[in-house]
C-alpha cells in the first residue's frame, strides 16, 4: 500500500488549543508519519494518482474534509465525510482523556493503567468508525485509522 509523507491539519479557524490537546496532536503526527498505510482505490474508470500522498484535514460546514494530493501535488481526491458518526466517541474521547490528564498527576499506576486501557477502548472504536466510513475512498490499516481519529479529535475539539 502507499503512504502518507505530508499531513496538514487546517486549524485556522479554530481556538488555541489547550496543551494536553496540542500534545496529543504532535505524538499523532509524529507516529502518522513514522509509520502509516494509506492508498487510495480505483473508483469508476478514474485514474488515481500513486502515492505516496500528502493529506489535508479540515472542518467545513460541519463536515470532515480529507483533500489528497500526491507528492507532485497532482489532486488524487476530495472527500467530505459527515461528522455525525463520530460525535459521541470524539465526546467520550476527550472525556476519558481528561480523566487521564488528571490522573498522570494525582493517582497511582494502577489506576492509571486502568483509564489509559478504557481510553484505548475508545480510540479503538473511533479508528473502526473511521475506517468504515472511508470504505471505498481510502484503504488504512488500524493504526493509520487510530493516529488519524486522533487528529480528528483535535480537529473535533476546536470546531
Amino acid at each position: 500500500m502507499s503512504r502518507i509523507t505530508h499531513i496538514e491539519l487546517d486549524d485556522s479557524n479554530l481556538p488555541p488549543p489547550t496543551p494536553e490537546i496540542e500534545q496529543e496532536r504532535k505524538v499523532a503526527m509524529f507516529d502518522l508519519l513514522e509509520e502509516n498505510s494509506f492508498d487510495l482505490p480505483k473508483r469508476d474508470d478514474r485514474v488515481v494518482p500513486e502515492g505516496p500522498y500528502h493529506v489535508g484535514l479540515s472542518i467545513k460546514e460541519k463536515r470532515l474534509v480529507f483533500d489528497i494530493a500526491s507528492e507532485a501535488g497532482e489532486k488524487a481526491a476530495e472527500f467530505h465525510l459527515s461528522l455525525s458518526p463520530f460525535r459521541q466517541v470524539v465526546k467520550d474521547y476527550w472525556s476519558i482523556c481528561e480523566s487521564y490528564f488528571d490522573a498522570v498527576k494525582n493517582l497511582p499506576p494502577s489506576q492509571i493503567e486502568t483509564i489509559d486501557m478504557a481510553r484505548r477502548g475508545i480510540h479503538n472504536e473511533g479508528a473502526r468508525i473511521l475506517q468504515e466510513r472511508l470504505e471505498g475512498k481510502a484503504e488504512v490499516d488500524t493504526d493509520t485509522a487510530r493516529r488519524l481519529f486522533t487528529l480528528i479529535c483535535v480537529l473535533h475539539f476546536g470546531a
